[in-house]
Protein backbone atom coordinates (compact mmCIF):
# COMPACT_ATOMS: atom_id res chain seq x y z
CA UNK A 1 0.00 0.00 0.00
CA UNK A 2 1.23 3.40 -0.97
CA UNK A 3 0.40 6.63 0.67
CA UNK A 4 -0.21 9.97 -0.55
CA UNK A 5 2.64 11.14 0.00
CA UNK A 6 5.07 8.45 -0.90
CA UNK A 7 2.91 8.43 -4.54
CA UNK A 8 3.77 12.69 -4.43
CA UNK A 9 6.82 12.19 -3.89
CA UNK A 10 8.22 9.30 -6.36
CA UNK A 11 6.44 10.79 -9.67
CA UNK A 12 8.21 14.25 -8.84
CA UNK A 13 5.35 16.30 -7.85
CA UNK A 14 5.56 19.24 -5.33
CA UNK A 15 5.08 17.91 -2.12
CA UNK A 16 3.37 20.06 0.54
CA UNK A 17 3.40 18.75 4.31
CA UNK A 18 2.96 20.42 7.56
CA UNK A 19 3.06 19.48 11.36
CA UNK A 20 0.38 19.34 14.17
CA UNK A 21 1.69 19.31 18.00
CA UNK A 22 -0.43 16.54 20.09
CA UNK A 23 -2.02 18.11 23.37
CA UNK A 24 0.04 18.31 26.89
CA UNK A 25 -2.90 16.45 28.06
CA UNK A 26 -5.51 13.93 27.22
CA UNK A 27 -8.25 15.94 25.27
CA UNK A 28 -7.10 15.67 21.63
CA UNK A 29 -9.76 18.21 20.08
CA UNK A 30 -7.53 21.62 19.42
CA UNK A 31 -5.26 19.24 17.66
CA UNK A 32 -7.59 17.62 15.24
CA UNK A 33 -9.17 21.06 14.48
CA UNK A 34 -5.47 22.29 13.34
CA UNK A 35 -5.05 19.48 11.30
CA UNK A 36 -8.72 19.89 10.29
CA UNK A 37 -7.23 23.45 8.65
CA UNK A 38 -5.13 21.49 6.46
CA UNK A 39 -7.42 19.03 4.91
CA UNK A 40 -7.02 18.89 0.91
CA UNK A 41 -4.01 21.53 1.11
CA UNK A 42 -1.45 19.31 2.33
CA UNK A 43 -0.16 15.75 1.41
CA UNK A 44 0.71 14.79 4.79
CA UNK A 45 0.90 16.11 8.55
CA UNK A 46 3.47 15.52 10.83
CA UNK A 47 2.81 14.74 14.76
CA UNK A 48 5.76 15.31 16.91
CA UNK A 49 7.16 12.82 19.11
CA UNK A 50 8.26 14.38 22.47
CA UNK A 51 9.49 17.48 20.57
CA UNK A 52 11.84 19.65 22.83
CA UNK A 53 11.89 16.63 25.50
CA UNK A 54 8.05 18.09 26.61
CA UNK A 55 5.32 15.91 27.58
CA UNK A 56 2.82 15.19 25.05
CA UNK A 57 0.06 12.73 23.29
CA UNK A 58 1.88 10.22 22.22
CA UNK A 59 2.50 10.75 18.10
CA UNK A 60 1.57 7.26 17.43
CA UNK A 61 -2.06 7.59 19.29
CA UNK A 62 -2.39 10.89 17.40
CA UNK A 63 -1.55 9.75 14.19
CA UNK A 64 -4.49 7.37 14.19
CA UNK A 65 -6.52 9.52 15.19
CA UNK A 66 -5.60 11.72 12.55
CA UNK A 67 -6.20 8.55 10.17
CA UNK A 68 -9.99 8.29 11.97
CA UNK A 69 -10.40 11.39 10.77
CA UNK A 70 -9.49 10.96 7.35
CA UNK A 71 -6.34 12.63 7.46
CA UNK A 72 -2.60 11.42 6.35
CA UNK A 73 -0.24 11.51 8.75
CA UNK A 74 3.53 11.05 9.27
CA UNK A 75 4.58 9.75 12.38
CA UNK A 76 7.84 11.45 13.75
CA UNK A 77 9.72 8.34 16.05
CA UNK A 78 11.92 9.29 18.31
CA UNK A 79 14.68 7.08 20.36
CA UNK A 80 15.09 9.29 22.97
CA UNK A 81 13.02 7.43 25.25
CA UNK A 82 12.52 3.97 24.22
CA UNK A 83 14.44 1.27 24.34
CA UNK A 84 14.94 -0.99 20.60
CA UNK A 85 12.64 -3.19 21.97
CA UNK A 86 10.12 -0.63 22.20
CA UNK A 87 10.76 0.90 19.22
CA UNK A 88 10.19 -2.33 17.20
CA UNK A 89 7.36 -2.96 18.88
CA UNK A 90 5.41 0.91 17.70
CA UNK A 91 6.50 0.09 14.45
CA UNK A 92 4.77 -2.80 14.29
CA UNK A 93 2.03 -1.29 15.96
CA UNK A 94 1.91 1.90 13.71
CA UNK A 95 1.81 -0.33 10.43
CA UNK A 96 -0.89 -2.65 11.96
CA UNK A 97 -3.04 0.49 12.77
CA UNK A 98 -2.70 1.57 9.00
CA UNK A 99 0.45 4.35 9.40
CA UNK A 100 2.81 4.47 7.01
CA UNK A 101 4.87 7.71 6.38
CA UNK A 102 7.54 7.87 8.85
CA UNK A 103 10.19 10.49 10.09
CA UNK A 104 13.25 8.69 11.94
CA UNK A 105 14.42 10.85 14.51
CA UNK A 106 17.09 11.04 17.31
CA UNK A 107 15.63 13.17 19.57
CA UNK A 108 16.25 16.44 21.16
CA UNK A 109 18.30 15.78 24.61
CA UNK A 110 16.22 15.91 27.61
CA UNK A 111 17.98 18.64 28.74
CA UNK A 112 16.32 20.75 26.67
CA UNK A 113 12.72 20.11 28.07
CA UNK A 114 11.13 20.86 31.51
CA UNK A 115 12.02 17.11 33.00
CA UNK A 116 15.61 17.56 32.67
CA UNK A 117 16.15 14.92 35.68
CA UNK A 118 14.26 12.33 33.33
CA UNK A 119 16.59 9.76 32.37
CA UNK A 120 17.18 9.04 28.43
CA UNK A 121 17.58 5.84 26.82
CA UNK A 122 19.23 6.78 23.29
CA UNK A 123 20.01 2.76 22.54
CA UNK A 124 19.13 3.67 18.38
CA UNK A 125 19.39 7.21 16.77
CA UNK A 126 17.66 7.90 13.22
CA UNK A 127 20.26 5.77 11.59
CA UNK A 128 20.00 2.83 13.69
CA UNK A 129 16.21 3.56 13.69
CA UNK A 130 15.96 3.96 9.58
CA UNK A 131 18.15 0.50 9.51
CA UNK A 132 15.77 -1.28 11.83
CA UNK A 133 12.61 0.25 9.47
CA UNK A 134 14.41 -1.29 6.23
CA UNK A 135 14.95 -4.70 7.79
CA UNK A 136 11.70 -5.02 8.36
CA UNK A 137 10.65 -3.50 5.23
CA UNK A 138 12.43 -6.30 4.11
CA UNK A 139 10.66 -8.85 6.48
CA UNK A 140 13.42 -9.43 8.88
CA UNK A 141 12.63 -10.21 12.19
CA UNK A 142 15.66 -8.88 14.51
CA UNK A 143 15.83 -11.98 16.50
CA UNK A 144 14.11 -14.91 14.71
CA UNK A 145 15.29 -14.67 10.49
CA UNK A 146 11.71 -14.26 9.00
CA UNK A 147 8.81 -12.30 10.59
CA UNK A 148 6.53 -14.45 10.43
CA UNK A 149 3.50 -12.33 8.77
CA UNK A 150 5.12 -10.93 6.01
CA UNK A 151 6.98 -7.53 5.56
CA UNK A 152 6.32 -4.49 6.81
CA UNK A 153 5.53 -1.14 4.03
CA UNK A 154 7.06 2.02 5.77
CA UNK A 155 8.00 4.81 4.06
CA UNK A 156 10.51 6.37 5.56
CA UNK A 157 12.39 9.88 5.90
CA UNK A 158 14.96 11.27 8.14
CA UNK A 159 15.60 14.78 8.87
CA UNK A 160 18.35 17.22 7.93
CA UNK A 161 19.58 20.71 8.55
CA UNK A 162 20.41 22.74 5.79
CA UNK A 163 22.30 25.49 7.73
CA UNK A 164 24.58 22.81 9.37
CA UNK A 165 27.91 24.13 10.17
CA UNK A 166 29.81 21.37 9.91
CA UNK A 167 29.46 21.14 6.31
CA UNK A 168 31.59 17.62 6.13
CA UNK A 169 29.77 16.57 9.25
CA UNK A 170 26.13 16.81 7.34
CA UNK A 171 27.37 15.16 4.55
CA UNK A 172 28.93 12.20 6.08
CA UNK A 173 25.64 12.28 8.73
CA UNK A 174 22.90 12.51 5.09
CA UNK A 175 24.77 9.38 3.18
CA UNK A 176 24.34 7.34 6.19
CA UNK A 177 20.71 8.22 6.55
CA UNK A 178 20.21 7.46 2.40
CA UNK A 179 22.39 4.11 2.74
CA UNK A 180 20.37 3.19 5.92
CA UNK A 181 16.59 3.47 3.89
CA UNK A 182 15.89 6.94 4.38
CA UNK A 183 13.36 7.68 1.01
CA UNK A 184 13.04 11.66 1.35
CA UNK A 185 14.23 14.27 4.03
CA UNK A 186 12.66 17.10 5.76
CA UNK A 187 14.61 19.37 6.85
CA UNK A 188 14.85 22.34 9.81
CA UNK A 189 14.02 25.38 9.60
CA UNK A 190 15.74 27.30 6.52
CA UNK A 191 16.07 30.51 6.46
CA UNK A 192 18.37 30.32 3.50
CA UNK A 193 18.01 30.19 0.40
CA UNK A 194 21.95 29.75 -1.07
CA UNK A 195 22.51 27.11 1.91
CA UNK A 196 18.93 24.97 0.99
CA UNK A 197 20.20 25.27 -2.37
CA UNK A 198 23.92 24.39 -1.94
CA UNK A 199 22.33 21.45 -0.16
CA UNK A 200 20.41 20.07 -2.81
CA UNK A 201 23.00 20.78 -5.01
CA UNK A 202 25.88 19.23 -3.34
CA UNK A 203 24.22 17.11 -0.74
CA UNK A 204 20.67 15.54 -1.36
CA UNK A 205 20.76 15.46 -5.64
CA UNK A 206 23.55 13.09 -5.59
CA UNK A 207 22.00 10.48 -3.33
CA UNK A 208 18.66 11.11 -4.97
CA UNK A 209 17.35 12.04 -1.91
CA UNK A 210 13.67 14.02 -2.58
CA UNK A 211 14.13 17.48 -0.15
CA UNK A 212 11.12 19.07 1.56
CA UNK A 213 12.27 22.16 3.31
CA UNK A 214 11.38 23.27 6.30
CA UNK A 215 9.84 26.73 6.56
CA UNK A 216 8.81 28.27 10.22
CA UNK A 217 6.41 30.65 10.84
CA UNK A 218 7.46 33.30 12.76
CA UNK A 219 5.12 35.61 14.67
CA UNK A 220 6.85 38.69 16.08
CA UNK A 221 10.74 40.18 16.69
CA UNK A 222 9.96 38.79 20.16
CA UNK A 223 9.45 35.34 19.00
CA UNK A 224 12.33 35.01 16.20
CA UNK A 225 14.86 35.91 19.25
CA UNK A 226 13.49 33.66 21.45
CA UNK A 227 14.29 30.87 18.86
CA UNK A 228 17.33 32.24 18.18
CA UNK A 229 18.58 31.85 21.77
CA UNK A 230 16.64 28.49 22.95
CA UNK A 231 16.27 25.99 19.52
CA UNK A 232 19.68 24.34 18.48
CA UNK A 233 20.96 25.82 15.27
CA UNK A 234 18.06 28.32 14.61
CA UNK A 235 19.58 31.27 12.80
CA UNK A 236 17.29 33.98 12.06
CA UNK A 237 18.78 36.98 9.99
CA UNK A 238 18.68 40.28 11.59
CA UNK A 239 17.00 41.68 8.40
CA UNK A 240 14.16 39.50 9.08
CA UNK A 241 13.37 40.06 12.77
CA UNK A 242 14.27 43.41 11.97
CA UNK A 243 10.92 43.37 9.08
CA UNK A 244 9.17 42.26 11.76
CA UNK A 245 9.82 44.61 14.07
CA UNK A 246 9.05 47.58 12.11
CA UNK A 247 5.64 45.66 10.76
CA UNK A 248 2.01 47.41 12.11
CA UNK A 249 0.89 43.67 12.03
CA UNK A 250 3.36 41.46 12.95
CA UNK A 251 1.88 37.99 12.56
CA UNK A 252 0.67 38.75 9.21
CA UNK A 253 4.50 40.14 8.18
CA UNK A 254 5.34 36.56 9.66
CA UNK A 255 2.75 34.94 6.98
CA UNK A 256 4.11 37.01 3.99
CA UNK A 257 7.85 36.24 4.96
CA UNK A 258 6.58 32.69 5.00
CA UNK A 259 4.74 32.70 1.43
CA UNK A 260 8.08 33.96 -0.17
CA UNK A 261 9.91 31.27 1.36
CA UNK A 262 7.50 28.44 -0.28
CA UNK A 263 7.28 30.25 -3.39
CA UNK A 264 11.39 30.47 -3.20
CA UNK A 265 11.81 27.00 -1.87
CA UNK A 266 10.04 25.44 -4.41
CA UNK A 267 12.09 26.84 -6.84
CA UNK A 268 15.07 24.99 -5.30
CA UNK A 269 14.06 21.56 -3.79
CA UNK A 270 10.86 19.26 -4.43
CA UNK A 271 8.30 20.53 -1.77
CA UNK A 272 8.44 22.16 1.70
CA UNK A 273 7.59 21.11 5.14
CA UNK A 274 5.56 23.88 7.14
CA UNK A 275 5.77 24.47 10.75
CA UNK A 276 3.48 27.05 12.63
CA UNK A 277 3.26 26.25 16.39
CA UNK A 278 0.27 26.97 17.85
CA UNK A 279 -1.17 28.62 14.77
CA UNK A 280 -1.57 25.81 12.22
CA UNK A 281 -4.73 27.77 11.02
CA UNK A 282 -2.40 30.25 9.59
CA UNK A 283 -1.26 27.48 7.07
CA UNK A 284 -3.64 27.81 4.15
CA UNK A 285 -3.27 31.50 4.44
CA UNK A 286 0.29 31.32 3.99
CA UNK A 287 -0.30 28.71 0.76
CA UNK A 288 -2.72 30.89 -0.39
CA UNK A 289 -0.17 34.26 -0.66
CA UNK A 290 2.06 32.09 -2.12
CA UNK A 291 0.06 31.30 -4.95
CA UNK A 292 -1.26 27.86 -3.72
CA UNK A 293 -4.62 27.59 -3.64
CA UNK A 294 -5.50 24.58 -5.16
CA UNK A 295 -5.46 20.67 -3.50
CA UNK A 296 -2.42 19.15 -4.09
CA UNK A 297 -2.05 16.82 -7.01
Amino acid sequence: MTTALQRAIETGQQVLTAEVMPPRGVDPSHMLEMAGCLRGRVHAINVTDGSRAVMRMSSLASCRLLLDAGLEPVLQMACRDRNRIALQADLLGAHAMGIRNLLCLTGDPVRAGDQADARPVNEFESVKLLQQVHALNHGVDPVQGDLPDGASELFAGCAADPQSPSWSGLQRRLQRKQAAGARFVQTQMVMDAFALERFQRELAAPLMLPVLAGVFLLKSAKNARFINRVVPGACIPDALIRRLEESADPAMEGVAIAAEQVKQYLGIVQGVHLMAIKAEQRIPLILDQAGISSRPG
